[in-house]
This record gives structure tokens, sequence and C-alpha cells, in this order.
């Protein structure tokens, strides 16, 4: 999250009376992350986070929008978007369309043990089952296709080394896509950036997932492997933590086991999850926007992440056995 439109207190407040949730008591922007702004919103109605949206449409945002509704009333803890009377839950503050939804208890659990792990994939696995049944469908924006649309603009300002790396593992990930094996992995609406900053606890229970604005239909893989790549990996080196991985993904399998496709792929999405997202940091690095409030994320820390996933592959029976054997 971040500030990139400044947003008055008069400007909150006037969605806050459009959507009846009372007077405006205090509103602070948000620091974190790098793609919409962000902020606080506390009101006599409660605590909420206020979203402008600075690259997403007015045309993609439903999705989005409504998947968190969908999730939300099928049980699972996530956002929930705020409507006004026609029950629109798209709106507009300072000229960008603008979402208004619940601020979750809890905080994010930034050095995790097993215990948190195992909570985030069974709640992923409940996630995607739920998901089966929302209609509507947007492709995840930043797949493969962007990833062949964004590296030519980051090649020229990366090292010689740097560059080998992501031309060989883009050229290995357009073969995967084209496999057999990877039309048959079960697909639905995927929130495909489930960090640890993504998620609340309250000490040792799951209180939340959100940050839903990179969610798409993928396939269930991919979303699984992004989130083993932050929650299951030693943040200085992007090592495997095999502890953390096998109780991430005992606790996804006791509600949704993985096919044999998928079981077969996961190192694969293991090293497309790590390429993707420092695909978008060395973006993000190299290409910056203006913003009152920016962070941008050091894109190192996935080539690492990366680099591991090829030299040692997350192979699933390898998490069985470290189960097996705890």
């Amino acid at each position: 999250m971040a500030v990139f439109t400044p947003v008055s207190p008069e400007a909150a407040s006037a969605l806050l009376h459009k959507l009846d949730l009372g007077e405006l008591v205090a509103l602070r922007g948000i620091a974190g992350g790098i793609e919409n702004t962000n902020y606080f919103v506390t009101c006599t109605a409660g605590e909420y986070v206020l979203t402008l949206f600075e690259r997403l449409t007015a045309e993609q945002l439903p999705f989005y929008l409504h998947l968190m509704k969908h999730l939300a009333h099928a049980g699972i803890p996530v956002p929930d978007p705020q409507g006004d009377a026609q029950g629109e839950i798209l709106h507009s503050v300072c000229g960008k369309p603008a979402a208004l939804v619940n601020r979750l208890p809890g905080h994010s659990q930034l050095a995790p043990e097993p215990v948190h792990c195992a909570a985030v994939g069974g709640m992923l696995a409940r996630m995607h089952l739920a998901g089966r049944g929302f209609e509507r469908q947007q492709p995840n924006l930043r797949g493969l296709a962007w990833w062949n649309e964004t590296a030519p603009l980051i090649l020229p300002k990366m090292a010689t080394d740097e560059t080998a790396l992501l031309q060989a593992e883009l050229a290995y990930q357009n073969h995967v896509a084209e496999s057999p094996a990877c039309a048959a992995l079960p697909r639905g609406p995927v929130h495909a950036d489930l960090f640890r900053d993504n998620v609340m606890f309250e000490g040792e229970q799951l209180t939340g997932f959100f940050d839903f604005y990179f969610a798409g239909v993928d396939t269930f893989l991919f979303d699984l492997a992004v989130c083993m790549n932050d929650w299951c990996v030693h943040l200085p080196s992007g090592a495997h933590d095999a502890e953390r991985a096998s109780a991430l993904l005992r606790a996804y399998e006791a509600v949704r086991p993985l096919t044999a496709a998928e079981r077969s792929l996961l190192p694969a999405m293991a090293r497309a999850g790590a390429l993707r997202f420092w695909i978008s940091r060395l973006w993000d690095w190299h290409l910056p926007r203006e913003a009152e409030v920016l962070t941008p994320h050091d894109p190192r820390h996935f080539e690492r992440v990366l680099r591991q996933r090829v030299a040692h592959p997350l192979v699933p029976s390898a998490c069985a056995s470290t189960c097996l054997s705890a």
C-alpha cells in the first residue's frame, strides 16, 4: 500500500456520509505497498480502509470487489466492501475509483512459525473451494502475458548475470505453460499476493486475508506457490524452510488435496511465483512512479528465491516426508 493521491478529510467525510457511516474521526495514510493509495479511516461507525485505485480501471475493479463480497458471504475472513443505498460498492474519491472496506482485527505475523503457516494453508484451501461458485471472470493481470510484456522494459537496466537468469526462466515458464500438464491444473479465483503482510493474526488465530487487488482467475497451484515463496522461506537467503512448508502444505491438502498434475508441477510453479515478483519488483525499482508515500521493495530478494527454487526444487514428497518424521 502507498499514498499516490492525497485525500483530504473533506473528501473522506463525503464518502462516509454517502455510505451512512457517520462522522470522520481520523484519517491516516498507509506507507506499505506499491500499487494503490490507501488510508486508515476511523469514523463513528468503526474502523475501515479506504483504497484509491491508481492503475486498475473501473471496468476491472468489479471483479476484485465482488470476489471479496462473495468470499465474505461464504465465511472466509476477508474485507467486505461497503455499499451505498443502491448497493454500489465501487465509488469515486478525488477523481479516482475507490472502495471502502472494514478493517480486519489483528496484526500481520512477519516472523511466522509452523502453526501460522498451517493456518494460512488451511484457509487458502478453503478460499479456493469457496471461490468455485464465483461466476465473474478476469485473468491474472500479472500473469505470464504481463511477464513477457514487461521483461523487455527492464532487461536493459539489469546486470549480465541477472539478464541471463531472467531470460532463461521466462523461456522455461513459457514452455511449461504450453504443456498438457499445465492445462490440466485446477483453476479458479486466486489471491495471487498472499504474503505475510496480507494476512492478519491475533496470536495464533488467523483473522483474515486482505489486499485482493492482484486477484484473478489462475491456477490454484500458482496461488499456493506464491504463498509458500513468502511464508516458507528464510528471508535473508531465500532458502526453503522445510518445517514451515510442511505445515502449510499439509494443512492445505487436509482441505483440498493436490491432484497428480499439481504435485508434478509444484517445482515449476514455485519458480513461476518467484519470477513474477522478481519482474514486478524490478519494474517498480527501475521505473518508479511519483508518490507522497512509497517504499519500493528490493528486487534482489526474489532473485535469490528464484535461484534457490532452481537449485533446490520444491518437491511435495519432500514436504510430506518432513511431516511424517516430525
